[in-house]
């Protein structure tokens, strides 16, 4: 057995971007030979996935998956929305859901240590953007757990491109699915103004008071500054707040009553939600075809 060294590794880590622990793995599997063991990282789809981490990957799909009072909403990415429909990338995001919901993981990062059949789910992951073709990414795994008095209530917009899950007391799954399905049209950043932190209303407001004062200052008959603050700017405040709030939004499935009228209805009540879509916070590579012509043709001439 040859005596694989750090330099070794690091020699291999050079030529493929493959992880230290997996350009160790290879050299040892293939006794030291340096060129066997660059074949052993590609075949394995580490080489060719890692080599893609410049890439950004900002579409894919987002899921869920639920064992008993426990459900597990995550979102797994590519770089393109076609490889997002691949029969394997849907077979990936089922076996990424299958793991985190039966491991203790409650984040990215404790879920991509999570092992599986001898492997971690991260290495699992770039094994698959190798066989894929695309750099595949796992990011915002988050966990819900209800009780026994409580129903889950899910729901997939365009296969996963949106996805939401709500708690409610009670156990009308109807009524679950109904809120879930509202979550992810209407797109609340809370339950109710109780659950406002104090640090937003206060944004909230100095922005609602500047526009209102700059509004005011341009009418033909300004009112005093004092009014504008005291009678003004609170109403459209709670306006405003209504309108982020699920409880105070027209129902979407009938706008004439609120969602907190429907819910009480129903005999529920609404503990929490979770809404995701894919690529929300990512930055996007725009492509300008016509400036990577120019570019190769300029750097051809050369």
């Amino acid at each position: 057995m040859a005596n694989i060294t750090a330099q070794m590794v690091k020699e291999l880590r050079e030529m493929t971007s493959a992880g230290m622990l997996d350009c160790k793995k290879a050299l040892t599997t293939t006794d030291g030979n340096m060129e066997e063991a660059v074949t052993w990282l590609r075949e394995k789809g580490i080489a060719k996935a890692v080599k893609k981490e410049g890439a950004v990957a900002a579409e894919g799909l987002c899921s869920y998956t639920i064992a008993g009072n426990k459900c597990v909403l995550f979102e797994l990415n590519s770089q393109t929305d076609f490889v997002a429909q691949n029969a394997k990338f849907i077979a990936l995001l089922e076996t990424v859901g299958n793991i985190l919901v039966n491991s203790n993981a409650t984040n990215t990062e404790e879920a991509l240590k999570v092992v599986s059949d001898g492997k971690d789910l991260n290495t699992i992951i770039l094994e698959a953007s190798g066989v894929i073709g695309e750099k595949i990414s796992l990011r915002r795994v988050t966990v819900l757990e209800k009780t026994d008095a409580q129903v889950f209530g899910a729901y997939k917009h365009m296969g996963g491109r949106i996805v939401t899950v709500a708690i409610l007391d009670g156990d009308n799954a109807e009524c679950a699915k109904d809120i879930a399905m509202h979550v992810a049209a209407l797109s609340p950043k809370y339950v109710s103004k109780n659950d406002i932190p104090a640090e937003v209303i206060a944004k909230e407001k100095e922005v609602i008071l500047a526009a209102a004062l700059n509004e005011n200052a341009q009418s033909a008959k300004p009112k005093p500054e004092k009014i504008v603050e005291e009678k003004i700017v609170p109403g459209r405040l709670d306006k405003n707040l209504k309108e982020i709030c699920l409880l105070s939004q027209a129902f979407v499935k009938n706008p004439d009553q609120t969602v907190e009228a429907y819910v009480q209805g129903s005999k529920c009540a609404v503990k929490t939600f979770i809404r995701l879509e894919v690529g929300e916070g990512i930055e996007k590579q725009v492509s300008d075809f016509a400036a990577e012509v120019a570019a190769q043709s300029a750097a051809f001439n050369k």
